[in-house]
């Protein structure tokens, strides 16, 4: 039992374009899409249909004993299995053939063919199976940035992140929780780069992270078909309530040399956050130089000086 406050998720029914462009989107708060059409993927991506369709493709998936994937432990294992031997394993609770033991959980996240320089895209890796998928017009087409096809064991939980580009999650099968967090409360998060700490949400160590319950949880569940606005920066974790099949859309709502363009998945800081960030580095290495006293000193008014200055730049949005 959480002992968060926690906020639903709100519904809008039979979203077009106009609508969210107009109602939605500027809000920058998520909000699941209900009765936006996805294509005939949400009747025909069942288990053997996906097993046929996709083919023997070769596929990099995770691997975990346990059902609660932790990227900063790394409690799983790559492995590599054709699409079809996946998804029939992804669908089962227990396994004849496995890799760790017979009730391990899977996850694959698509890639691009060249892993360190292409995005995903649906379209590419997946070509046959894309044509059943359609994308609502929510956004220009030169902001396309990648389409993610990701698929998870029943039960499957995914650690805590948050992404740089705003996105839409269509859940094509299957149910999902998604619980968010606000970028305002990443001091309670407890981040590790992109990441929280906190890997259990629903059961934290409170005295490990203490501070994790003044964190506001924002909490939906996805049936087949929903989709989900997830805007940029706010922090999801996801967890199967059954084996499912989702795409993740991702695009960029910033100018385009604002990101990064040696990164396939979009999840590297702004270059303006980068830089910022690598500055504070270097004035924090510096701050060592310093004796204690001087430390604890220079060091608030440098807590100070962030404050106000970010004070000053909220007042002129």
């Amino acid at each position: 039992m959480s002992l968060q406050e926690t906020t639903p998720v709100p519904i809008f029914e039979d979203v077009d374009r106009d609508i969210f462009l107009r109602d939605i989107y500027p809000r920058r708060v998520p909000a699941v899409l209900r009765g936006v059409s996805l294509g005939p993927c949400v009747d025909l991506w069942d288990v053997e249909s996906l097993s046929h369709r996709g083919g023997d493709r070769e596929v990099k998936i995770h691997v975990s004993e346990s059902p609660q994937m932790n990227f900063l432990h790394k409690n799983f294992v790559y492995k590599t299995l054709p699409f079809s031997t996946f998804v029939k394993r992804a669908s089962e609770q227990k396994h004849s053939d496995f890799f760790i033991c017979e009730d391990e959980c899977y996850y694959l996240r698509s890639l691009g063919e060249d892993v360190r320089k292409e995005p995903a895209d649906l379209k590419k890796q997946f070509p046959d199976l894309a044509q059943d998928f359609h994308l609502p017009d929510f956004f220009e087409p030169h902001q396309f940035f990648s389409s993610v096809f990701r698929i998870s064991s029943c039960g499957l939980q995914l650690w805590t992140h948050y992404d740089v580009m705003d996105n839409l999650l269509a859940q094509v099968t299957g149910r999902k929780r998604v619980v968010l967090f606000s970028p305002q409360d990443a001091l309670h998060l407890y981040l590790s780069g992109d990441k929280s700490e906190v890997v259990d949400i629903d059961r934290p160590d409170l005295t490990v992270f203490p501070n994790f319950v003044k964190a506001t949880r924002h909490e939906c569940v996805l049936e087949s078909g929903d989709l989900l606005f997830i805007p940029a920066l706010w922090f999801h974790n996801t967890l199967a309530l059954q084996f499912g099949v989702g795409v993740n859309v991702f695009w960029r709502h910033l100018p385009e040399d604002s990101y990064d363009r040696k990164d396939p998945y979009g999840n590297k800081d702004p270059v303006a956050a980068a830089r910022a960030l690598q500055g504070l580095e270097r004035a924090l290495n510096a701050l060592e130089e310093l004796p204690p006293d001087y430390r604890d000193f220079y060091g608030r008014r440098m807590i100070q000086r962030i404050q106000k200055r970010t004070q000053q730049l909220d007042s002129h949005v």
